[in-house]
């Protein structure tokens, strides 16, 4: 008996290193992290969902600090996935398809350079597909995409009571994406191919 446990301790401890292998890491900025967080929290193959701040060079940065707009940081999100569920690529059409990349001042009604878009990637490979996707976002819109591919710098989470505010304050968050107008620009500039959490299978 003691020899089936130790098996299947071993068993347990290889499947968790198997999946292990298989989780990977994005890092997105599309505007407010609340949208964000909870457009890729609908995405079947993403884990996690972390909002915080990279892009600059400020250390331990706060919202009240990158909120003044002169720290060179985005609001962003880390996104942990499950690479064998979907891939970066797939992560990347989503991306695409629910922001405004045309836009360089900001995302709706949030505007200044912490709201601005843009694409960390973490690797070459990350790069080569950022790059094809966002030829390919080019092309589907016929408009000049000012999104950024940018090497991801150090990430800072976000203070706790931004985490997953899509889920613990629901009434304010539903209140302020609608009025912000996100999902009706999502809409105008996508058309069909807009990618609208509500609208998803």
């Amino acid at each position: 008996m003691r020899h089936v446990l130790i098996a299947m301790v071993f068993v347990v401890a290889a499947l968790g290193a198997a999946r292990a292998e298989t989780l990977q890491t994005a890092i997105f900025a599309g505007g407010g992290f609340w949208c964000v967080e909870a457009d890729f929290d609908a995405v079947p193959g993403v884990v996690d969902t972390l909002s915080g701040y990279t892009g600059g060079d400020l250390e331990d940065p706060s919202y009240d600090r990158v909120s003044r707009e002169d720290t060179g940081h985005y609001e962003a999100v880390r996104i942990t996935f499950d690479a064998e569920t979907v891939t970066y690529a797939q992560l990347l059409h989503v991306f695409w398809r629910s922001i405004d990349p045309t836009d360089a001042a900001g995302q709706f009604c949030d505007r200044g350079p912490s709201y601005r878009t843009a694409v960390f990637v973490l690797d070459a490979d990350q790069a080569a597909l950022a790059e094809t996707s966002r030829q390919q976002a080019r092309d589907r819109l016929g408009q000049e995409i000012v999104t950024p591919i940018l090497a991801a710098k150090t990430f800072w989470p976000a203070e706790a009571h931004h985490q997953n505010f899509h889920e613990t304050n629901p009434l304010r968050y539903s209140f302020y994406r609608e009025a912000c107008g996100r999902d009706a620009r999502v809409r105008q500039l996508w058309g069909a191919d807009a990618l609208i959490l509500e609208e998803r299978p």
